[in-house]
């Protein structure tokens, strides 16, 4: 069986979590079965596993739209697009288009790195659904990446394809902390800054977390930068790290208290299952896609209240509280794996190959 994983989404510096579930997932289908990659820039090869690749237009370019023809010289199988905006004319092959989340129907504001003519195609597209009932009826079957959102898409009806689950994971092969190990009085978030992500709420709530420091782990613009660091509380200490590497991000959860966020809205919460899985606690936002991905492991709070994000911090002062939590998160955290995402998408690629 051939097929084609389009991994144009890649970010050619570091990952974001498009980026990394599409290499994610290439990583653990190749071994299973003949896997060839699209790319638009070779930078891209840098963040992705060796893997044989053809290179075509970039996701953004107008040539998007007869994509197809490319593809079809590969005469693959079955094609997968980690996003569901594949081009889609003249194929010759079963396709699957992703949908993450639908964030950006409650919170329009586009991510600041597209191009300026994107941004405003992103608003228009976000202020109906029927739009993307139109991408996503183009695919044979469409995937996403967690109940929360499959629900979603079921109540907003958004396609009359078959909906499946390949869902995102932690990177396999990391070692979780020792539980009996205390840890430092510090809380890490990783995250953009984003509205919706809500880290004004993070940064009131360290006014009652004497001793405690907050690092902000992703990068982030100078005005925005600003206009939270006139939010800090009076000696509460907020560290701006403007990006961290791979190896400092894990060095920094396994000696962190918990790592934080009070997001509104999440497609999965990568991070959160990137911390539990090393043993760290998490304290999270109380909605529905936490709790699937947090189960019993995590600790639920208000969004919007920063004192009730300070109290259950400081629960996880007591030694033994946070023990448990640390073995209660590497426990849950094992019940997201690539391989499973990857035998998934295995699944419904010889079904759609019978089919065919």
């Amino acid at each position: 069986m051939k097929i084609v994983i389009d991994a144009r989404f890649t970010r050619t510096d570091h990952h974001d979590g498009i980026s990394r579930y599409g290499a994610s997932l290439i990583a653990a289908v190749a071994p299973l079965a003949d896997v060839t990659m699209l790319i638009s820039d070779e930078h891209q090869l840098a963040l992705l596993p060796d893997v044989p690749y053809l290179k075509i237009n970039s996701p953004l370019s107008p040539r998007e739209l007869f994509v197809a023809r490319q593809v079809n010289r590969l005469d693959p199988d079955v094609v997968f697009c980690p996003m569901q905006t594949m081009g889609s004319w003249g194929r010759r092959y079963a396709l699957v288009l992703t949908l993450h989340d639908l964030i950006y129907y409650e919170h329009p504001a586009p991510p600041g790195f597209l191009p300026a003519p994107v941004r405003v195609l992103w608003r228009l597209y976000h202020k109906a659904y029927w739009p993307q009932r139109l991408l996503l009826n183009r695919a044979d079957v469409v995937a996403t990446i967690s109940r929360t959102t499959e629900a979603l898409m079921h109540r907003h009806q958004l396609t009359k394809r078959p909906v499946r689950i390949v869902g995102n994971a932690p990177q396999a092969d990391r070692m979780p902390r020792n539980p009996g190990t205390a840890p430092e009085k510090t809380l890490i978030y990783m995250g953009s800054f984003m509205p919706y992500k809500n880290v004004e709420t993070l940064i009131r709530g360290m006014a009652e977390l004497d001793g405690f420091a907050l690092h902000l782990l992703s990068r982030i613009t100078e005005p925005r930068r600003t206009e939270l660091e006139l939010l800090i509380p009076t000696g509460a200490e907020v560290i701006f790290h403007n990006g961290v590497s791979d190896a400092e991000y894990d060095e920094l959860l396994l000696r962190t208290t918990a790592l934080v966020t009070l997001s509104k809205a999440e497609g999965y919460g990568l991070p959160l299952v990137e911390a539990m899985a090393l043993g760290t606690p998490v304290v999270v936002s109380d909605t529905p896609i936490f709790r699937e991905v947090g189960g019993t492991a995590a600790s639920y709070v208000p969004a919007d209240s920063p004192a009730a994000f300070a109290s259950q911090v400081r629960k996880l002062a007591d030694p033994a509280v946070w023990s448990q939590c640390s073995v209660d998160s590497v426990r849950q955290a094992a019940r997201f794996s690539w391989a499973d995402s990857a035998r998934e998408l295995l699944d419904i690629a010889t079904e759609l190959t019978y089919q065919r």
